[in-house]
């Protein structure tokens, strides 16, 4: 954009232009005045060929001038498209990261809750396994307890009545070692 207004071929244009006025100024002040009045004699055969002149050597230069402003707004144009899409990259990137962080929070707040919910239900089950258990024992406690008065009362029965107790003691052998099970004294 400026090598074109510091090229050689703008400077000599803008020269010879500048040059074109600078004689034809120079014409009209040397130009000889009217008796009585301001209005000066003028050559128009040299006016009108400054003026072609002036002309010829404008064109170039203005159309050295349309291109250099063109080229500034094609330019604009482009750094005013590359900015607008950094920046709506940049929004995007932007809302992705928010959408990001709230992802990740949802996701840990979820995550705790799945956590509590799993420690509820554990502290649930392990609830109705302790009473479980517990029915059962008392269950086995009952019936262990209703088979001890059985069996108490099948040794009651067992007992000989008219033996001397005093010479062999229940569950001891006649040697003085005790028998595991009630059949095998003798």
């Amino acid at each position: 954009m400026a090598d074109h207004l510091a090229s050689p071929l703008a400077g000599e244009a803008a020269g010879a232009c500048a040059a074109l006025l600078d004689e034809l100024a120079g014409l009209i002040e040397r130009a000889k005045s009217m008796p009585l009045s301001t209005s000066a004699i003028i050559a128009r055969d040299e006016v009108l060929e400054l003026i072609g002149r002036a002309r010829e050597a404008l064109p170039a230069e203005l159309e050295r001038a349309r291109r250099v402003l063109a080229e500034r707004d094609e330019v604009r144009a482009r750094a005013s498209l590359e900015a607008e899409e950094i920046l709506s990259a940049a929004r995007a990137q932007a809302a992705h990261l928010v959408q990001r962080t709230e992802v990740v929070r949802q996701a840990e707040l979820h995550a705790e809750r799945l956590l509590q919910d799993a420690e509820a239900e554990a502290r649930r089950i392990r609830r109705e396994a302790d009473d479980y258990v517990d029915r059962k024992l008392a269950a086995f406690e009952i019936v262990l307890d209703r088979t001890m008065r059985a069996v108490r009362a099948g040794r009651e029965r067992l007992a000989p009545s008219g033996v001397d107790e005093a010479a062999e003691p229940a569950g001891t052998t006649p040697a003085g070692e005790e028998h595991f099970f009630d059949q095998d004294r003798t």
